[in-house]
């Protein structure tokens, strides 16, 4: 197991979950690659959205067939906010933009999670690289993740 995905294993088994990793020959960078991947629809995919937010960096856990509304989130965190750069992510997150899971992170970092995810019975978040997730169930994802829920979906006109 590469290091980075093992990383994402402790995390999970230290708030006591028995993590089930799977790793694909094909990308699941994106939403819809790790969608056709899994087999599954893109909605279900936990996409790991890194923001700068202020002086701080968040992280945005949002249903993959969703963009962030993203004056919504400033307004939300009181703070204006802009996506990271990829030097940031791999800074706050210690991984690569495509395989950033939703913990295990080099750094502590406030998480939102787009309260769309909720409406689903499992979701699948990345482990670690860009062809490896995990299954979870949304409350699951909330509890492990401490994360704090938001309508974070950029509306259509």
């Amino acid at each position: 197991m590469k290091a980075a995905v093992q990383r994402v294993y402790d995390a999970l088994q230290a708030r006591g979950l028995e993590p089930e990793i799977v790793e694909f020959s094909e990308s699941t960078r994106t939403a819809e690659e790790a969608a056709r991947a899994i087999g599954t629809t893109v909605e279900r995919i936990v996409k790991s959205l890194v923001f700068s937010a202020g002086d701080r960096t968040i992280l945005a856990l949002v249903s993959g067939g969703n963009r962030v509304a993203v004056a919504r989130l400033a307004a939300v965190l009181g703070v204006p906010v802009r996506r990271a750069d990829a030097e940031t992510v791999r800074a706050a997150t210690g991984f690569a933009i495509g395989g950033v899971p939703p913990l295990g992170h080099a750094t502590d970092l406030p998480i939102v999670l787009d309260e769309d995810l909720l409406g689903y019975d499992l979701i699948y978040a990345a482990a670690g690289t860009p062809n490896t997730v995990f299954p979870i169930t949304p409350h699951e994802l909330l509890r492990v993740t401490g994360a704090r829920v938001v309508a974070l979906k950029e509306k259509a006109d």
